[in-house]
């Protein structure tokens, strides 16, 4: 893992230093743009990039304190400061350089220019590069996304990538490597830069083996391998292939990984890129300690070393000698990884102590970068100061020459102007006398007219407010007379409807009284009588008088006619005619419609209970009546709802109103809930009553039904085929 990251830090610096080179030539060429600026200031700052890139940095640096110190046009002091930013930045002064690209920024200040939108997009991106270097990656990320903002603005595709690129890199550093992904996988679309897609194809490698994805690691490592050996760059190339031995090494690919690893080497020490080729000789020798060949690892790390020490390069000596003291303690060779472990401690105080050299040096530079800005602040400063004193002293000569002349003519009209001034100010004094005078007179008015206007005013609004609350009292009371002649009204029409539905009740109670008495009648004169006659003849019997027995068969025909007539009559003459729940809808529409009562049928199916015995269709009907006639009566409702399901042989009754209901503790039953308990009982049903005040009434009714259809014969036509049975015989 340790080379894994040293890796990536040495391929962030490589293409950071890609892209600062590649916006200096950038700057360069934009600078010979179609808008041409004055000549003079153009060569000057032409000269320092020159000097910049071809590697006279020091004389870059010294001519463009110069040239700030000078006075010059806005433009040339944007390019000079851009390039003290860059300076500073390649030097890792990141604050110096921060405020060099401010600087820049600040004096971009030309209308209309390409060169002007150019220099916001590059100094953006440098500021990114700063604080990215500082590790504040969400400030690196918002200068990018500005950057974009701006190249997508003015159509710098060159520079979008470059942002684009580097937000990437910063979304990497956050941890956010979904968007990094979708990002770098943008910048692939940059055909015309060959470094942003191969920075692309390495990073897009680094993020996908880190996620653990090692297919797609080596997919993008390998195309960055093709790209490369396309535009034979070398050196990226051999970080390619350390990435895919990395990634290699990881999945305990160890020999792809050697072959990886021995291609880089190759490639490092052709090319002498000296601290790639200690980076292969260091990962070749982790691959030998994975697979124990500790002699070839003590081998290969021997010949880094040595490069190493030649060359400079402590951190890759304090690696070495780490992996050297692992062998060691591998192979119980513990003397040797003591001694190991001393150097590598030796070699990290090395290292620290030159880095605090570094970073007094650092300090030292950022010091004198600052007295020098002062110096120049203090010299812009003096010399406006001395414009203005000079600019004061030729006021004062002119100033001097004037009161010269002045004192001449005055000396000749002072007397004239004295009594002028004597005369005008009696005049003025007199003038003054009169204008309070008339100020005076017209403040009384004035006073007196508000005193009318308000007087007139109160005079008015008593009356009107007097008004306006006798109007307003007598609305008040309109609307309670209003309301209660409404209510009056509503109660007579409420009473008036009670009245016809009482009537309405009456009617049909006394119908019903008037059909009992003459059943009763029929019952207890024709049909009882017949019957009483009929069982006097049958006790004395004498089996062989056949007359006898004929006249007996004679008054049972009779008597069955008088049963069968009275059974019709008790029949509603609709069912013989209609359907069952044709006449039940004919009879609840007529019921509805004098009682302003909403009925809702609900029958299911309605073919099988038309069809049901014709006993039990009469009971039913007579039910829905009681309940019905109940309703009107007591419950005081609007609406009631039927609902009459035949299903597996159980006829079921639902009858719901919405009435005020009862409680069901203090029910009594009446005449009404008794007969329509005894119809219930006879037909071997059960019915359960559910009410609660102000919620309505549930009646639930279940009558079960017998297979057979066919319908109850009376024993009297049993008897009567009895005796024409032994007639026959």
């Amino acid at each position: 893992m340790e080379i894994w990251f040293r890796r990536l830090f040495l391929l962030l610096f490589v293409f950071l230093s890609f892209s600062l080179n590649a916006q200096i030539e950038s700057k360069k060429k934009s600078f010979v743009s179609k808008k041409p600026i004055p000549v003079k200031k153009d060569k000057k700052t032409l000269a320092l990039y020159d000097l910049y890139n071809k590697g006279e940095e020091k004389k870059a640096y010294k001519k463009a304190h110069l040239i700030l110190k000078s006075k010059t046009d806005n433009r040339a002091l944007a390019r000079t400061n851009l390039l003290l930013a860059y300076y500073f930045n390649k030097r890792a002064i990141i604050d110096s350089s921060i405020y060099y690209t401010h600087q820049a920024l600040k004096y971009n200040t030309v209308v209309n220019d390409s060169l002007k939108n150019r220099l916001f997009s590059l100094g953006y991106n440098l500021l990114a590069i700063n604080y990215k270097k500082r590790g504040l990656f969400n400030e690196s990320k918002k200068w990018h996304i500005k950057g974009i903002e701006a190249s997508q603005k003015y159509n710098e595709k060159n520079l979008l990538y470059t942002h684009t690129h580097g937000l990437a890199q910063a979304y990497t550093e956050l941890g956010d490597y979904a968007n990094a992904i979708k990002l770098f996988k943008q910048c692939l679309e940059c055909k015309d830069d060959d470094e942003i897609i191969l920075g692309s194809y390495i990073n897009l490698g680094d993020i996908y083996s880190r996620m653990k994805d090692y297919d797609n690691a080596s997919i993008f490592y390998k195309k960055g391998k093709i790209l490369c050996e396309k535009t034979k760059n070398d050196l990226g190339k051999t970080i390619i292939l350390l990435g895919l031995g990395e990634n290699y090494q990881i999945q305990n690919k160890h020999q792809e990984a050697l072959k990886a690893f021995g291609e880089a080497l190759t490639i490092a020490d052709k090319q002498e890129l000296n601290q790639l080729s200690v980076i292969s000789r260091s990962s070749i020798g982790n691959s030998y300690i994975s697979l124990k060949k500790y002699k070839d690892a003590k081998l290969i790390f021997s010949e880094a070393l040595q490069m190493s020490v030649h060359f400079g390069l402590l951190q890759n000596q304090t690696y070495i000698y780490d992996e050297l003291k692992k062998i060691a303690i591998h192979e119980e060779d513990y003397k040797s990884a003591f001694s190991f472990f001393e150097k590598t401690t030796h070699l990290k105080d090395s290292i620290n102590q030159l880095q605090k050299i570094k970073e007094i040096n650092e300090l030292e530079i950022k010091y004198k970068t600052a007295q020098k800005q002062k110096e120049i602040e203090v010299l812009r400063f003096e010399n406006e100061a001395k414009k203005l004193a000079l600019a004061n002293q030729e006021e004062a000569l002119e100033n001097m020459l004037l009161q010269e002349q002045i004192s001449k003519k005055n000396n000749e009209n002072t007397i004239l102007a004295f009594q002028n001034a004597s005369n005008k100010k009696r005049n003025e004094i007199s003038l003054l006398k009169k204008d309070q005078q008339l100020k005076t007179l017209e403040i009384n008015q004035q006073k007196k007219t508000k005193l009318f206007t308000i007087v007139g005013f109160l005079v008015l609004l008593v009356p009107i407010i007097g008004l306006l609350f006798q109007y307003y009292k007598r609305l008040k009371a309109q609307r309670l007379l209003n309301s209660k002649q409404a209510e009056i009204n509503q109660q007579e029409i409420n009473t008036i409807l009670r009245e016809q539905e009482l009537e309405l009740i009456k009617a049909s109670i006394s119908g019903q009284d008037k059909e009992r008495e003459r059943i009763s009648q029929e019952l207890h004169d024709s049909i009882g009588g017949n019957l009483a006659a009929i069982k006097l003849q049958v006790n004395h019997l004498n089996p062989s008088d056949f007359s006898m027995i004929q006249k007996i068969s004679m008054q049972l025909d009779d008597t069955y006619q008088q049963v069968r007539s009275l059974s019709h009559t008790l029949l509603p003459k609709k069912f013989s005619q209609h359907k069952f729940l044709e006449v039940l809808e004919s009879y609840l529409v007529n019921i509805s419609q004098a009682s302003q009562i909403k009925i809702i049928l609900l029958p299911y199916p309605k073919n099988e209970i038309n069809n049901l015995k014709e006993n039990i269709q009469i009971e039913m009907f007579k039910m829905i009546q009681e309940l019905l006639t109940n309703t009107i009566k007591h419950a005081k409702a609007s609406e009631v709802e039927i609902q009459l399901n035949y299903v597996e042989n159980i006829l079921n009754l639902l009858f719901e109103d919405n009435g005020i209901g009862f409680e069901m503790k203090n029910h009594s039953k009446g005449i009404g809930f008794i007969n329509l308990e005894n119809r219930i009982n006879k037909l071997k049903g059960s019915f359960v009553i559910d009410s609660k005040p102000k919620r309505g009434t549930i009646v639930n009714i279940e009558i079960p039904i017998s297979h057979s259809k066919t319908k109850t014969k009376i024993k009297g036509i049993d008897l009567k085929n009895q005796l024409d049975e032994l007639k026959s015989n």
